[in-house]
């Protein structure tokens, strides 16, 4: 579905991402773990458009994104959940949902999608008139991914979405991961906590001073000694 074929990213002298390369397969859940500063967040603003790669290449079903504005790659079907959360704190819970929705016209089906994230969040359609900026952090994250999914992406961009959390809410806010994924949803995630993130993905890249240094499937680099020494406490 996604393919990154060797990317550099600069920030003016700083060569922050390496000929990185990366595949996301259709369905799956592909995380990327890395210690703060290492390029995580730097590869998914690359995906999205923020961020624009001196060479390289960015295959989304096949199109190049690499010179596309970020509105017309979130048209295609690419949506993230930035670090920090990131909602808009002086809207409502329902007016930060409708951003979410901002390129679309079909009416019913933004009703759908609301309602959709109400059931999943309940806490959210209580609050749903409430400013987003009232919210718990946990809340806040949920509105994130609720907003995120308002435009019905195939891919989701997920970064640190546990970031900050309590631990019961960071096992809440992975099962939700794991749900929206078995609904269909294709799912790159950034993440701080390679323990949680390695138990619910499919394919698994470290990345260290915007470079690739391992790759693999979840289960092997859980398994991995190095990975284990660096990143699992082990």
């Amino acid at each position: 579905m996604l393919k990154i074929r060797e990317i550099d990213v600069y920030y003016g002298a700083i060569h922050a991402l390496k000929n990185l390369s990366l595949e996301v397969a259709e369905g799956s859940i592909v995380t990327l773990i890395g210690a703060n500063g290492a390029g995580k967040t730097t590869t998914l603003k690359s995906i999205s458009g923020i961020l624009r790669p001196s060479s390289g290449s960015i295959l989304f079903k096949g199109q190049e994104l690499l010179k596309m504005a970020p509105e017309k790659i979130v048209a295609l079907g690419i949506s993230q959940v930035p670090e920090g959360r990131r909602v808009f704190q002086e809207m409502s819970v329902l007016e930060n949902l409708e951003m979410g929705a901002y390129l679309r016209s079909d009416k019913k089906g933004i009703q759908e999608d609301m309602e959709n994230v109400f059931s999943r969040f309940p806490r959210l359609k209580e609050r749903r008139k409430q400013s987003a900026g009232t919210l718990s952090g946990g809340e806040q994250q949920m509105l994130a991914i609720g907003r995120a999914l308002m435009a019905r992406p195939q891919l989701l961009l997920m970064d640190e979405p546990s970031m900050g959390l309590a631990p019961l809410l960071v096992v809440e806010i992975f099962n939700i991961i794991k749900d929206i994924n078995s609904r269909g949803t294709t799912i790159l995630l950034v993440e701080q906590n390679a323990n949680m993130a390695l138990s619910i993905a499919d394919q698994a890249y470290v990345i260290e001073t915007g470079e690739i240094v391992l790759q693999g499937s979840a289960k092997e680099l859980m398994q991995s000694e190095e990975v284990k020494k660096a990143y699992l406490g082990g």
